[in-house]
């Protein structure tokens, strides 16, 4: 890993282990990214077609256990694993899931500390904005090398045009809506200011240019929400 992506990885690191922001979590994520919870259904949607029964699912980033409690529950046969890089956000991940934990191995570490499958689908949601390109598309690969030929994949991050006359009124979209919310504006406005100073957000061009690099040809873009997207694609 590069020396900037190791910095970045550090502080979120940081971050996602500290008890108590972890233990609000979960009230986070639906007030940044609208439409959470359709976005969970949608990429159970997308992942079922085509995918057996009893698929086996990598879930990077898990963190949390938001995705993998959706997942899990409208899909009873399929079996998980879950990696991330924070102890403190698979620990709430554990208390998410609870009797669901039975089909989900969680693993702390990098997709590299993933195992090699294959998979019958994989998805990253509200992770891959935290690496800078080379390194993303580097784990964009890894991912698709655990993959079986044809299995889908679904990404979702934050991507949204860079322009200089575009990249703020985004951004100011992106802490209006966490407001209008619930979220502390002061909360929303350190937010904006972190994404604003964070050098690893792309355009959506970009982002789909890098998900074809690393090996997805067929890539399809399937949520649009203020600053957030979503593509569908198969290894």
């Amino acid at each position: 890993m590069p020396p900037d992506a190791a910095d970045g990885a550090t502080h979120f690191l940081q971050v996602f282990s500290d008890p108590e922001r972890v233990a609000r979590y979960a009230e986070g994520p639906r007030r940044f990214v609208p439409g959470l919870d359709g976005l969970h259904r949608m990429t159970g949607v997308l992942l079922a077609e085509g995918t057996p029964p009893d698929a086996r699912v990598l879930v990077l980033g898990a963190g949390g256990g938001l995705e993998l409690k959706a997942l899990a529950d409208a899909h009873q046969g399929w079996r998980f694993v879950g990696v991330d890089p924070a102890a403190e956000m698979l620990r709430l991940a554990e208390r998410t899931l609870g009797p669901l934990m039975e089909r989900v191995e969680l693993i702390e570490g990098y997709v590299d500390d993933a195992p090699p499958g294959p998979f019958d689908a994989a998805t990253c949601l509200l992770t891959l904005h935290f690496l800078p390109p080379p390194e993303r598309e580097r784990a964009v690969r890894e991912i698709h090398r655990r993959l079986r030929p044809g299995a889908p994949f679904v990404a979702a991050h934050g991507s949204f045009p860079q322009g200089a006359a575009e990249r703020g009124r985004w951004l100011d979209r992106y802490a209006g809506f966490a407001i209008a919310s619930g979220a502390d504006p002061d909360q929303a406005t350190g937010a904006r200011t972190a994404v604003e100073a964070a050098a690893t957000m792309l355009s959506p061009e970009q982002d789909e240019a890098i998900l074809r690099s690393g090996g997805f040809p067929d890539v399809q873009p399937f949520y649009s929400a203020f600053t957030w997207r979503g593509w569908i694609a198969h290894a």
